[in-house]
């Protein structure tokens, strides 16, 4: 590859492109049957990877993205586990539905009540937004922590979360964790195995609220 083989692109045209190849790449690894709602999910997620494994391991209960998609068309705010999800999401997009993106890891009262309790500020998070009296949307990309507290309160009947983005990425509890949110009754994109990451979750979030048909993207 030369220089001169090389062209720069606005980034409408890169992403088109881009999006083009793994339609492409998709359908010649035999992926191309999917709703399209959910085509869409599972593509930005190659899309902000380069991981087609995403292909497969990609999981959704029954109606997740028609469920996500009504969710954040009547103003449902979303919650998650890292700045840099938050920082991911279309926020301009998500306040167009009337909704918000909240991160809790850096209150000053979680992070009190994390260490006088010897657990995770992910968990308290969590459990930080029972008391609030709104049902989320919840995008978990890095820890497994936040899920298993997910488990928890929603068995408890503490939290009714309209879906959870269950993609946390790591090697400690990370696989067990995915598979407890797969048993509860509430609408989910899970991202099984190890792989995930704050990119993820944020790649989801976007795929859905670009759905949702509310100004530009």
């Amino acid at each position: 590859m030369k220089r001169d083989e090389l062209n720069y692109y606005a980034p409408a045209e890169i992403e088109k492109r881009s999006f083009a190849i793994i339609t492409e790449e998709l359908a010649q690894i035999g992926h191309e049957d999917w709703e399209e709602s959910k085509a869409l999910v599972i593509k930005r997620a190659i899309h902000t990877t380069a991981d087609f494994s995403y292909a497969e391991n990609l999981m959704f209960s029954e109606g997740a993205v028609e469920k996500g998609l009504e969710a954040l068309k009547q103003g449902s705010s979303i919650i998650t586990d890292t700045s840099m999800a938050m920082s991911g999401i279309n926020q301009r997009k998500l306040a167009e539905l009337g909704g918000s993106v909240h991160c809790y890891m850096h209150d000053e009262e979680v992070a009190k009540e994390a260490k006088a309790r010897g657990i995770t500020r992910a968990a308290v998070s969590m459990e930080h937004t029972a008391g609030a009296g709104e049902d989320y949307i919840y995008a978990i990309g890095n820890a497994p922590t936040a899920l298993v507290a997910l488990y928890d309160l929603v068995k408890e009947g503490r939290l009714h979360p309209k879906l959870i983005i269950g993609v946390p990425v790591g090697f400690v509890n990370v696989v067990e964790a995915k598979e407890l949110i797969m048993q509860l009754d509430v609408p989910y994109i899970v991202a099984r195995g190890r792989k995930g990451g704050s990119n993820v979750a944020a790649a989801i979030c976007n795929a859905l609220l670009y759905q949702t048909g509310s100004g530009a993207l």
